[in-house]
């Protein structure tokens, strides 16, 4: 039993935390396959490249896959709190970076879904102790956590106006000329809302054209608004809080000590 304590405390060490010369070491290793997996997919996808070499990637695929597969095991297993770890971001796109490719033995070119893999590149920022990149991610996620009710209430409000463009639309233009359904015509409405303007979908009436008008000033003003609100939060953020040295976290600037660890400051 102390055998396998020792072993899993050594493993932890060495998978998990990047001040010894082994985990380091571990963590290159493992940036450079999921880089190389990445550009494998990325190679599969074009046509020519990919039906010459289909059994040489498809081997290498699988054999990343059940590298990747011991890894996501072995995190688990030496992690004193698993459950922790496996509802975690990381441990999310963990996960996901290994089941397309189980996935497609079911659901055919489903495996080109582990590019996933290459969020785990994020990685690199903890490795090579870029605190200050830390810090800033941390505020970012801090104030899209403050933002979040109303960049939740505007998405609401953009979802009623496009709902609301595209039933006008489907009415004005007689579903007619690609709007033949309120659906389409919410299409339709996104699509102009967002500035995107494919242009598979125009009105021809001048009551439509005139209501196209408005949806794209509607548009340039909509874009604007989540921009506002975040940038506010990232400022507020800056301001009314201090970040902890010794574990990154956001506390209010007026205390003494971090409210995460108890780092003095």
């Amino acid at each position: 039993m102390n055998e396998t304590m020792a072993i899993k405390q050594k493993l932890y060490k060495i998978i998990f935390e990047h001040d010894t010369r082994a985990g380091k070491r571990f963590d290159v290793y493992l940036l450079w396959i999921i880089l190389f997996s990445a550009v494998i997919v990325m190679l599969e996808s074009v046509a020519e490249i990919g039906n010459e070499f289909q059994n040489t990637f498809y081997f290498i695929e699988w054999v990343l896959t059940i590298l990747f597969t011991i890894e996501y095991i072995l995190r688990i297993w030496v992690n004193p709190r698993p459950l922790s770890y496996v509802f975690s971001v990381w441990g999310a796109i963990d996960l996901l970076s290994i089941l397309p490719t189980f996935i497609s033995l079911f659901v055919f070119s489903s495996h080109y879904l582990v590019i996933v893999r290459i969020f785990r590149l994020l990685r690199v920022f903890r490795i090579l102790k870029l605190a200050r990149f830390n810090r800033e991610a941390q505020v970012l996620v801090d104030a899209l956590k403050t933002s979040m009710y109303k960049i939740s209430i505007f998405l609401l409000t953009v979802v009623a106006i496009v709902i609301f463009l595209g039933t006008i639309m489907y009415v004005v233009e007689g579903g007619k000329e690609g709007f033949t359904n309120i659906p389409l015509s919410i299409y339709w409405a996104i699509v102009t809302v967002t500035t995107v303007g494919y242009g598979d979908t125009v009105p021809v009436t001048v009551l439509g054209k005139l209501v196209s008008s408005i949806a794209m000033i509607i548009g340039y003003a909509i874009i604007a608004v989540p921009t506002g609100i975040i940038t506010v939060a990232i400022a507020k953020s800056g301001i009314e809080n201090k970040i902890c040295e010794n574990c990154n976290h956001l506390t209010d600037n007026t205390a003494n000590f971090c409210n995460n660890c108890g780092n003095r400051f």
